[in-house]
């Protein structure tokens, strides 16, 4: 199982790398990356737990300029079509992804209900089993994302002390 969130130092808060793979990749696929995508994608990856769009949009907005909830979903279909943020739809909300997956690779979020920190997984095993049981149903998935909620090391942790 390879665990990218320890491997990444966390990497939903790692801005630098984010945004640097975001500008690349629409670089390379010529794709534009427009103010409110960078923006809407910056955002996501300043926090460490999801965020919904319309949390997005009140984050953007200020100065008197409002941010619209449909211009925010409009970029995180963008953003989500590109592989730089994963939607959580248990939460219905999004955070964000600072390296590339395959295209068939599926994802495991582990998804804390104490702390709400989620952390994101590939598993070759997984995706074995997954692929037979698939195939087995005659199912063609056009998603492959697998959430599983419960409590991390850290806040079990946490509770074992504070119950010492």
């Amino acid at each position: 199982m390879h665990n990218h969130a320890a491997d990444h130092a966390h990497d939903h808060a790692d801005h630098e790398n984010v945004l640097d793979r975001a500008e690349r990749l629409c670089r390379e696929r010529d794709l534009q990356f427009t103010r409110l995508r960078r923006d809407v994608l910056e955002t996501v990856a300043g926090e460490a737990r999801p965020m919904g769009a319309y949390d997005i949009a009140e984050r953007l907005s200020g100065g008197g300029k409002r941010v619209a909830a449909v211009s925010v979903y409009r970029a995180l279909d963008f953003l989500t079509e590109h592989g730089l943020v994963h939607r959580i739809a248990s939460r219905n909300a999004f955070v964000s992804c600072g390296h590339s997956h395959g295209e068939r690779d599926g994802l495991l979020f582990l998804i804390c209900r104490s702390c709400g920190g989620i952390d994101e997984l590939t598993s070759p095993a997984i995706e074995s089993q997954l692929d037979q049981a698939v195939t087995e149903a005659g199912f063609t998935p056009t998603s492959r994302i697998i959430e599983v909620e419960g409590e991390c090391g850290a806040c079990r942790e946490r509770e074992g002390l504070a119950g010492q």
